[in-house]
């Protein structure tokens, strides 16, 4: 078994999303220990960019005060591969844009990504159409694409999506940007409804959880919840200080989410 079918087979898993390097190169690790400490399946590492488009203000904030720090791409391989020893049955994965991940090649990143013990890569802006920019490089170095399905993903779009990818199947419930708004309960069943028809990949579901209710209520009828821009304004309040209170609210989501099993 992969580590994503381990984290997805024990029931719905936590997914939780930080910006490497920020505050700092020095502090990112111990935020990510605060996840794994506080209950968290997978981890989501996202790779700073200058223009973050798909992001509300807070993970924009994140990426500017990160690559302020002088982050590079390089410094984030590190980073994964002390995660990689520290926690070496935690799925990691790198979440970013094209630029970082192809301006070397493809077959660079997808190696490095191997090397340092990277589960799978989410890269926001290169759809399916444009697989073989990335997609062929990720496989051959056995490292999980793992593609993005919006509310406009129709029946027609779907199987696209799903061609190459693997891991998990990430359910964006909001046509806009991460952590401004959340979907209606009842659009984020039928559409993990829809999607879990269509495929064998656990479907997670993110933009917008903020709180262990909308986390737990998302948890009954998906197999995951993805939080980030929460957690990313527990960072830019807390600087260096973040572990702290990125643990304790990771506790309350977790216990949320691992909740769902039993009331489901």
């Amino acid at each position: 078994m992969s580590r994503f079918d381990r984290a997805f087979s024990r029931g719905p898993a936590l997914v939780c999303f930080v910006t490497a390097g920020d505050p700092t190169l020095e502090a990112t690790p111990a935020i990510l220990d605060a996840l794994v400490e506080g209950g968290a399946d997978v981890i989501e590492l996202g790779m700073p960019f200058t223009d973050p488009m798909a992001d509300g203000p807070a993970i924009q904030a994140a990426n500017l005060r990160s690559l302020g720090a002088g982050t590079t791409t390089a410094d984030i391989f590190h980073i994964a591969a002390r995660f990689r020893e520290k926690h070496p049955e935690v799925p990691l994965v790198l979440m970013g844009y094209a630029n970082p991940m192809t301006i070397r090649g493809p077959e660079w990143f997808a190696a490095e990504c191997r090397k340092a013990g990277v589960d799978g890569v989410i890269c926001v802006d290169i759809p399916p159409e444009e697989d073989p920019e990335l997609g062929p490089a990720l496989r051959a170095a056995k490292v999980a694409l793992i593609r993005l399905a919006t509310p406009t993903t129709d029946a027609a779009r779907l199987p696209a999506v799903l061609d190459g990818s693997s891991g998990f199947l990430y359910y964006v419930s909001v046509a806009g940007i991460t952590g401004l708004q959340q979907a209606a309960q009842a659009s984020i069943e039928d559409a993990v409804t829809r999607l879990k028809s269509a495929t064998r990949l656990p479907v997670a579901v993110g933009f917008g959880v903020r709180t262990p209710e909308q986390a737990a209520a998302i948890a009954r009828v998906a197999d995951g919840v993805v939080v980030g821009s929460v957690l990313v304004d527990l960072v830019g309040q807390h600087g260096a200080d973040a572990p702290g209170p990125v643990r304790e609210l990771t506790s309350a989501l977790a216990q949320a989410v691992h909740g769902a099993r039993k009331s489901a």
